[in-house]
Formats: structure tokens, sequence, C-alpha cells
């Protein structure tokens, strides 16, 4: 199997009606939400980002100089809600610092200087470069891990996963999905991972169809 036969495979199966999947594509909420969504539900995350907007904080340069503990309160749906409060204004402030605004960040940020601050893993830096920056990123998660598991598939660290997913063959992919970017095409990838487990793995079990849409790639 390649990973242009599972991105195949998968958009057959899911219908996307978002094709960039994450809410907000492309805006500053989605580097709010990148950081909350660790180690919790999207519902969650939803509620702390309604606190945010109905409190005007909702913004790059207000959650920079909010204090912790306010930005604690109005996250607190979210889970773990001083560590993330703290990283989050921490995050905030670098980057005010570093590029001004958020457009900015989005055009000039690296990858090595957002993996670098504090809170930030491979996981969500990916997630805030593909899906906030518009950056051609794939991100790995749980799920994608679990599916290539299940092929037998072992890797040794996150970046060899991202290698192994990354290597599409976009003449294939674009016969599918026309007039989209590279970018969109790995934010439309990991969409259609996360929404395909959601549909098909119920704790250990996968289910039937899931087995046969495996079955005609492996």
């Amino acid at each position: 199997m390649t990973s242009t036969e599972l991105f195949c495979a998968l958009y057959d199966d899911i219908k996307l009606a978002n094709v960039t999947w994450w809410p907000n594509y492309g805006s500053f909420e989605v580097v709010v939400s990148a950081v909350l969504t660790q180690q919790t539900k999207w519902e969650n995350v939803e509620k702390s980002l309604l606190n945010l907007a109905k409190f005007n904080t909702l913004s790059l340069e207000e959650i920079a100089k909010i204090d912790v503990e306010s930005l604690a309160n109005l996250i607190k749906p979210s889970g773990f809600y001083n560590n993330k409060a703290k990283r989050l204004n921490a995050l905030c402030k670098a980057v005010v610092s570093e590029f001004g605004d958020f457009e900015s960040f989005k055009e000039y940020v690296s990858r090595e200087w957002l993996i670098s601050q504090k809170g930030i893993g491979a996981e969500t830096c990916d997630a805030i470069l593909c899906y906030a920056c518009e950056r051609e990123e794939m991100v790995v998660d749980s799920y994608a891990l679990r599916i290539l598991g299940y092929f037998g598939y072992e890797f040794e660290s996150y970046d060899e996963a991202k290698e192994w997913l990354s290597e599409l063959d976009f003449s294939v992919v674009y016969a599918m999905v026309l007039d989209m970017s590279e970018a969109r095409v790995c934010a439309l990838y990991h969409g259609l991972i996360v929404e395909f487990c959601k549909k098909h793995l119920k704790g250990k079990e996968i289910s039937d169809k899931a087995k046969d849409i495996f079955k005609e790639i492996s």
C-alpha cells in the first residue's frame, strides 16, 4: 500500500462538506484551537472558543496581553486550562514579539521556530502550519498511526511517519480533487483520516466496511 492508495480509498469513503476540514481554516483561531485540543474533545474546544469570542479575546493581540488567570478561566472547558493558558499566552507573546501580527506569522514562521515554543509538539506544530498558515505540512496523529499500524507499518519517529504520508502522487490525487493546492490536499488528507476513524473505529474494533476497504489496497 502507498500513501496515494490510502488517500484515494479514504476519499472514496468519506465525503467531507468542508474540504479543508478544520473550522476557520487560515485564521488565527486555528492556532488557539490547535493548542486547546490537546488531550480533550473538540466539543470542549468549541466551548472555550465561544467564551473567548464572547469576551472579545479571540485575537492574537488580546491573548498576548490578557493575564494568564483570566485566560485560564475562559478556556476552562478544554481541561488542563492552567497549563494551556500559560502556553497559549506565551506563544502569542512570542508571535507578537517575533512577527508583529498574525499575517506576518503566517507568511514567515518556520517549523523550527514554532516547534521550539514551549508546549508545541510536532503534531500541534504541523496542525498550525497546515490549517492556520496554509502550508504543505502533513499532520500525523494517533488515528493515522492506527491505520498504518493495521497494515503493519511501524515508525521510529513522528517525522518518519510524516514522510510516509507525504509521499503522495499528486498526478493521481489531482484526478480526484480538482483546483486544490498541495497545502489544501494535506489538510484534506488529515481530515479524511480523522473522519474515517471516527466512522469505522470503535475502541479496538474496526468495522467490516473498513476491513473491506483496507483489503482492496493491501
